[in-house]
């Protein structure tokens, strides 16, 4: 009898790529392989692990709910763990004056866009949407549709005739505001620019290179949408959970959107979550009209919960701002040599070199050193350092030791082109 066949990952597999280890235990900042040897994480899943790795408190509030033996799966029915979390969402939002009902998508950012887009278009009746450069908001067919890359919309196989993509107010040739234009080509019936049903946006965009809107141009973009009768959606998935500084990105512009997507850190651990915050006025969702089989994760949301109780205590709140500060400081020691360009948000760095392969490059160097990054923007020409929100100072020093080594050697190196 012939031996079966092993089975083999298929090659979509990206990560491992710049990761070529097994990685096998974690906590906090660590990550260690099956050896044991260990790294310092400034990767953090992508922005999922915005509290580290298996955060004590989230970790009992998962094992707490297994071992009590409560339900696991159960779609959209009422559960305790769910109820509970939407209370502490809804006393959380209220703290800032928001006013959001809340819907439950399937396990990933992606259904969150997905949803929110669907819901714009069923408000308005219009199919458009304006989306900016250097977006990406995920790999589905609809999010595909609304994010910059050519690679990632032909990989969708179409789906983009009713996006109109705008510059975002920032990027690599410096800042590029057209906001004004857009408003004109909105108001004049000849323009051959219809009012959309959607404008989405980031905040703070990281795949585009870690941009950031300026708060006025953030408050324009919603006046415009106001005066459209167009919904404003954000999408807060990578930056959201505190990764901007504050819990969403677009909080220190002061505007409210329309639909806010969040995903990634929401559950704090690392397992499948996916929300759409809505307006109540425009919750005109019917029954069923978006499912999902897996929406409303109760793993997820015993460990969201508590998650969600951290915001309250000023711990978290200190070591945001000592560990923002100590980014900071390190950006603007690299910033001075002038090789190197550092865009900096909260926890979020991004730095970029003067030659094309310099952030694969340092990327490399890192590895090799036990320090986890990755890169981003057009090319992969940034690197994009977001540590956990809750390392220490003394870990976060350990970390931007590493990287500064990785750095310094990289510099010195007649480098190959990326790719």
């Amino acid at each position: 009898m012939a031996s079966p066949r092993a089975v083999k990952e298929s090659g979509v597999q990206l990560y491992h790529r710049s990761f070529p280890v097994t990685f096998a235990n974690a906590a906090g900042c660590e990550v260690l392989d099956q050896s044991g040897r260990r790294w310092i994480d400034f990767f953090c899943g992508a922005g999922a692990l915005n509290y580290g790795h298996n955060h004590p408190r989230l970790v009992e509030a998962v094992v707490m709910h297994l071992r009590e033996g409560r339900i696991v799966h159960a779609l959209d029915v009422d559960t305790p763990v769910k109820q509970a979390f939407i209370d502490r969402l809804g006393q959380f939002l209220g703290l800032s004056g928001l006013d959001y009902r809340v819907q439950f998508c399937g396990p990933t950012g992606a259904d969150a866009v997905e949803a929110a887009l669907k819901l714009a278009r069923k408000v308005t009746g219009r199919p458009g949407v304006i989306a900016f450069s250097g977006s990406f908001h995920g790999m589905t067919r609809g999010a595909a549709s609304v994010s910059s890359s050519r690679q990632v919309r032909e990989l969708a196989a179409g789906g983009c005739a009713d996006t109109t993509f705008v510059p975002y107010a920032v990027g690599p040739n410096g800042p590029c505001d057209v906001l004004d234009q857009v408003a004109a080509r909105l108001a004049d019936d000849m323009s051959g620019l219809s009012p959309p049903g959607a404008i989405i946006v980031e905040a703070l965009q990281f795949e585009g290179g870690l941009y950031a809107a300026p708060a006025a141009w953030l408050r324009r973009l919603r006046e415009i949408a106001s005066q459209h009768g167009i919904v404003l959606i954000l999408d807060e998935i990578q930056s959201g959970c505190g990764r901007a500084g504050s819990f969403f990105a677009f909080e220190r512009a002061g505007i409210v959107p329309d639909i806010v997507t969040l995903s990634k850190s929401l559950s704090g651990l690392g397992l499948p979550l996916s929300v759409c915050l809505i307006a109540p006025a425009l919750d005109a969702w019917a029954p069923g009209d978006h499912t999902g089989t897996f929406r409303a994760n109760q793993l997820a949301l015993a460990s969201a919960t508590t998650a969600l109780t951290l915001w309250e205590e000023p711990e978290l709140a200190g070591s945001l701002a000592e560990g923002g500060a100590q980014l900071a400081a390190f950006a603007e020691e690299l910033a001075t040599g002038g090789d190197v360009t550092a865009r900096i948000r909260g926890m979020a760095l991004g730095l970029e070199g003067s030659e094309p392969a310099w952030a694969p490059a340092v990327q490399r160097e890192a590895f090799k050193r036990g320090l986890l990054v990755e890169t981003c923007g057009r090319d992969g020409r940034v690197l994009k350092a977001c540590p956990p929100l809750t390392a220490t100072s003394d870990e976060l020093a350990e970390g931007l030791e590493l990287l500064a080594s990785a750095i310094a050697h990289a510099s010195s190196q007649e480098l190959a082109p990326a790719g």
